[in-house]
């Protein structure tokens, strides 16, 4: 696999001097903020105005790109008849793989970014099933962080996720994934 210098982030309940923290322990110079609203009405610090303000401070530029990677998107064709979000659909999406080839030109081009959403763990976010997965496709990794200094791999959790059993791609195959400790 390529070196990557794509990470993922979940703001959570953090406090914003923590979360900032955790950026900077990384190396972090873009956050790219994936949520569809960039808002939270819990934990106002992460609202997008509020968010943007403090990153400038310590050095690190917003980008919002909830648009193209958000997870729930507003094309109703990405949601089944239950109202629940299909991947499958979304990433053929012309938005979203203008977004992903985002990452990947950041990557080529070596800029440290981290994309944010408000989930803490990324197994439980579009940030891995989805983004990741596609990331992976092209050989690229996406390092989750999960504190400062620490981080998971994409295979970890996603083999956290499937309870080590890998995942079924479109055409029934298996993958699996080498688990890797906590870094």
């Amino acid at each position: 696999m390529k070196n990557s210098t794509l990470y993922s982030i979940g703001h959570g309940n953090k406090r914003i001097s923590i979360f900032i923290q955790e950026l900077h322990s990384f190396g972090i110079e873009y956050l790219l903020d994936i949520r569809t609203k960039p808002f939270s009405r819990w934990h106002p610090q992460f609202n997008r105005s509020s968010l943007q303000s403090e990153l400038e401070k310590c050095g690190i530029t917003y980008v919002f790109l909830g648009d193209a990677l958000g997870g729930l998107p507003d094309d109703s064709a990405c949601y089944d008849s239950d109202g629940k979000i299909r991947y499958d659909v979304l990433k053929e999406k012309d938005f979203f793989k203008q977004g992903l080839q985002r990452l990947i030109t950041a990557c080529e081009k070596e800029i440290r970014i981290a994309i944010m959403c408000s989930e803490t763990n990324p197994g439980a976010c579009h940030r891995s099933k989805l983004i990741g997965e596609e990331l992976r496709k092209c050989n690229i990794p996406l390092h989750h962080i999960i504190s400062q200094n620490k981080q998971k791999s994409q295979e970890t959790v996603m083999s956290e996720l499937t309870k080590g059993n890998g995942i079924v791609d479109l055409f029934g195959r298996r993958t699996s994934f080498t688990s890797k400790k906590l870094r």
